[in-house]
């Protein structure tokens, strides 16, 4: 009855922690060893490795007299208890883990964090920075290994259990098994300091330098980034894929905080300060790297480009830049103005005159009528060296 009643207790607190969904306990990469050991004999056994993420592993030793079977094993004892706070924060679930038969054979046992400290154990008998030692002889023993115990220093790998046999006449066979709790949001490998890591180098981008918000642009390029590369992987790619790679999430996160916008209009103020200060080719080279080249580019950059490639007198790629963003923008007649002053340039005055004479009445996005905008365009010419020989030319059309 007493052990009905203890049973029924054990289901009610592993229902209440099933609810918990911060990890899981891993049941393949788990620890299951059965280990003959001779009369008076040590052994040291070393742990499969535990999985990225782990932060506690859970073990249990059962000493078998012979042809004894473990009545169920660690892995199905633990789908009963999900969270390991449920073995940790009381008797009961300690007293599951070990409801299993053992035998009356007992031995002791050292856990070590260091492959040397325990090989020395199993080959001289000397105890050296052990983690959990045991110096009383047992028959069966339990535990939950947390991140407080020095067992589980952070990225763990591995743990070494050193048996030493308490019968000194004959053999004992020893079932060890390990296993393994995964946290969910750290299986990535992206740890605090990772993460650290890699702020801190999203934080040289140039893009981090000019958003208006950076904490909310920074706070999206992590969102987006982890979710897509495990830690491990990150550090895998090459200086190539990986200058790509974050080249990508930057323009995502740009979007996905809302900033591309202000983002873009901050590009082109800077190359436009380059082009007035007599710096057009990088001017043209921001524009072209930063927006063009990224696929972020409107007609508002093209228009932008032809302006830099016109002021420096490079007709031939002013043109297409505006052919560009006439292709993007009909409507913006100051496209097809510049297009003319290009014509004008390139001794074709009677295609500038054909333009001239087809939009002369219309005004300009800027509340200018063509007419003006011309006039104030050929006194900009003027003063910046550009030949005035055919100025008279279109003038007369327009008048």
């Amino acid at each position: 009855m007493k052990f009905l009643i203890l049973r029924l207790l054990l289901v009610c607190t592993s229902l209440d922690f099933a609810q918990s969904n911060e990890g899981f306990w891993d049941n393949i990469r788990t620890t299951n060893e059965t280990i003959i050991l001779n009369a008076g004999k040590r052994k040291a056994i070393k742990t499969a490795d535990f999985p990225m993420g782990t932060t506690e592993v859970v073990y249990r030793i059962s000493l078998l007299d012979d042809n004894q079977k473990i009545s169920s094993s660690l892995v199905s004892v633990l789908k009963a208890i999900p969270d390991p706070t449920g073995i940790s924060q009381g008797a009961a679930g300690t007293v599951f883990l070990l409801s299993s038969i053992s035998g009356d054979d007992k031995c002791k046992f050292y856990v070590f964090t260091n492959e040397n400290d325990a090989l020395q154990y199993e080959k001289e008998g000397t105890v050296k920075n052990a983690c959990v030692s045991q110096e009383e002889p047992v028959n069966k023993a339990a535990k939950l290994l947390t991140e407080k115990s020095k067992c589980m220093p952070q990225g763990i790998q591995n743990l070494w259990f050193g048996f030493q046999s308490d019968n000194w006449v004959m053999k004992e066979k020893i079932v060890l098994e390990v296993v393994p709790w995964v946290n969910y949001s750290l299986r990535s490998g992206w740890t605090v300091e990772n993460r650290k890591s890699l702020l801190k180098e999203i934080e040289q981008l140039e893009i981090a330098k000019k958003v208006s918000n950076k904490n909310l642009f920074l706070g999206n390029f992590m969102e987006v980034f982890i979710a897509k590369y495990a830690y491990n992987d990150y550090k895998k790619l090459l200086p190539a894929e990986k200058a790509k790679a974050i080249d990508g999430f930057a323009e995502e996160s740009l979007v996905k905080s809302g900033q591309l916008n202000s983002y873009l209009e901050m590009v082109r103020s800077e190359a436009q300060k380059l082009n007035f200060s007599n710096k057009s080719e990088e001017a043209i080279l921001k524009i072209q790297k930063e927006i063009i080249e990224k696929n972020r580019a409107t007609a508002i950059d093209y228009g932008l480009l032809g302006s830099f490639y016109l002021s420096s007198r490079q007709f031939v790629k002013a043109e297409e830049a505006y052919l560009k963003a006439i292709s993007m923008n009909p409507s913006e007649l100051n496209y097809r103005l510049q297009l003319a002053h290009i014509y004008m340039y390139t001794d074709r005055v009677n295609k500038s005159k054909d333009l001239h004479k087809k939009y002369q009445q219309n005004n300009l996005a800027n509340h200018k009528s063509w007419i003006e905008q011309t006039k104030i365009d050929f006194e900009q010419f003027k003063n910046n060296g550009f030949g005035t020989e055919n100025f008279k030319k279109i003038l007369r059309v327009l008048d």
